[in-house]
C-alpha cells in the first residue's frame, strides 16, 4: 500500500473509468493533504454497490469522469489531522455514502447528514465544498472529514463489514423506523445485495421474515439467512394467499412492481417501504391506502449516528454481509463483476481486495 505522512498531496493506487461504458483502468489517483479535521484511511476492502454501476454507466444522469466509484469502504486509520479527536492511527474504520456535510443545519444537528441543507457531499461523483469532484473507495487510500468516519467494532471482519456501509444501513434504517421486532411480520422483496441484509437484520431484530421473489431459486438461501418462509410470486395464487400477512414490507428491487398487489399484502397500519429505485412511477389507488391506514414510503441511507448504531448492532449479533472477494490486479475483474451483479449472479455482494490494485 502507498504510504505517506498525510501532510502533503499524494497519489494512491486506484481503479478508475475514463468515460461512460469504458472499462476500468488501474491509475494513480490524487488525494488531498490532510486538513486539521481529516482522517487518512488505508482501505482494505471496497464493496461494489449497484448504485456504483448505475453511476459509472451514466444511467442516473450526467456523471463526472474519470471516476473512481465506491462508497462501501473498510480499512484502518493511517494518519490524522491535528484537530482530530474521534479516531487514532490503527483504528478499524469505515466510510459509507457521505464524506462531508455542513454540520450546522438542522438536519445535520439532528444526525441526518444525508439530508444536509448545503447539501451533503457524496463519497464519489459529488462536488465537494472546495471545488473538486470526490473520488471513492476503489483505491488504497482515502482522506475524509473525521465526522464521516465510522468505527468498525472488533466483532466484524473488515471484508464483510464493507457492504454494511451502504447495503447495511439502507436496510437497517427503515426496519428500525417502521418497528421490525418481536411479534412483527416483515416481508423482504428481492434476495440480493440489499435484500439479503434486510433478512439478516430483520431476523436479528426478532421479526418473523418472509422473502418474496419471482421463483424458488433462492428459497434455501433465504432460510439460511434467517427467513422463516419464502414466497415465489410466479406461483399461481401465491400473492393472493399471502394477503394481509405483513406489518412491514421492504422492497429492495429496482424493477417496476404492481404496487396494488403488494399493498394488499399489508395488514392494517402496515407499511411498504421502497429502498430500490425503479425507473417508473408508482401507481396505487388512494383508497387502498385509506382503507387499512396503510403507507407506501421510501427510505434513503441513514445519518452517521444511525450508521454507527447499525455497525454496533451487527457486531453484537454477529452479522456481516455475505460476500465474494475479488482480486483486482486485472481491472477486468471489476467489469466482469458489474455484469454479474446486473445479471443477479452474485451471492450476495462483491468486495474488492484493494491491496491487489496495481497501476502500471
Amino acid at each position: 500500500m502507498t504510504q505517506n505522512d498525510g501532510t502533503h498531496p499524494f497519489a494512491t493506487a486506484a481503479l478508475a473509468t475514463p468515460a461512460a461504458g469504458a472499462p476500468f483502468e488501474a491509475v494513480r489517483l490524487p488525494r488531498r493533504a490532510l486538513r486539521d479535521d481529516d482522517v487518512l484511511i488505508d482501505i482494505a476492502y471496497a464493496g461494489i454497490c449497484h448504485s456504483d454501476i448505475h453511476t459509472v454507466r451514466d444511467e442516473w444522469g450526467p456523471a463526472h469522469y474519470p471516476m473512481t466509484p465506491g462508497h462501501e469502504i473498510a480499512g484502518t486509520v493511517a494518519a490524522v489531522g491535528s484537530a482530530v479527536t474521534r479516531h487514532k492511527v490503527g483504528d478499524r474504520v469505515g466510510v459509507g455514502c457521505l464524506v462531508d456535510s455542513c454540520g450546522e443545519c438542522a438536519q445535520c444537528k439532528d444526525g441526518f447528514e444525508q439530508f444536509c441543507e448545503k447539501p451533503s457531499v457524496g463519497t464519489y461523483n459529488s462536488p465537494d465544498y472546495f471545488g473538486e469532484v470526490t473520488q471513492g473507495g476503489y483505491a488504497q487510500q482515502i482522506v475524509v472529514s473525521e465526522r464521516m468516519v465510522l468505527r468498525i467494532p472488533e466483532g466484524i471482519d473488515l471484508d464483510v463489514a464493507a457492504p454494511l456501509l451502504c447495503a447495511g444501513i439502507t436496510t437497517y434504517s427503515p426496519l428500525k423506523r417502521w418497528g421490525a421486532g418481536p411479534g412483527r411480520t416483515v416481508g423482504v422483496v428481492g434476495v440480493g445485495g440489499l435484500g439479503h441484509m434486510a433478512v439478516k437484520l430483520a431476523a436479528a431484530m426478532g421479526a418473523e421474515v418472509t422473502t418474496i421473489s419471482r421463483s424458488d431459486a433462492k428459497a434455501e438461501d433465504a432460510k439460511a439467512l434467517g427467513a422463516t418462509r419464502h414466497l415465489a410470486t410466479s406461483e399461481e395464487g401465491a400473492l393472493k394467499a399471502a394477503r394481509s400477512s405483513f406489518d412491514l414490507i421492504i422492497n429492495t428491487v429496482s424493477a417496476d412492481l404492481d404496487m396494488k398487489q403488494y399493498v394488499r399484502l399489508l395488514r392494517p397500519h402496515g407499511a411498504l417501504i421502497n429502498v430500490g429505485l425503479p425507473p417508473g412511477d408508482l401507481a396505487v389507488a388512494p383508497g387502498s391506502l385509506i382503507i387499512g391506514n396503510k403507507v407506501i414510503g421510501g427510505s434513503n441511507i441513514g445519518g452517521i449516528p444511525e450508521t454507527q448504531e447499525m455497525l454496533d448492532f451487527c457486531a453484537e449479533h454477529g452479522i456481516g454481509a455475505t460476500i465474494e472477494t475479488i482480486d483486482a490486479s486485472d481491472p477486468k475483474a471489476v467489469d466482469e463483476a458489474y455484469d454479474r451483479v446486473v445479471d443477479g449472479d452474485v451471492r450476495y455482494r462483491v468486495v474488492i481486495d484493494t491491496a491487489t490494485i496495481t497501476p502500471a
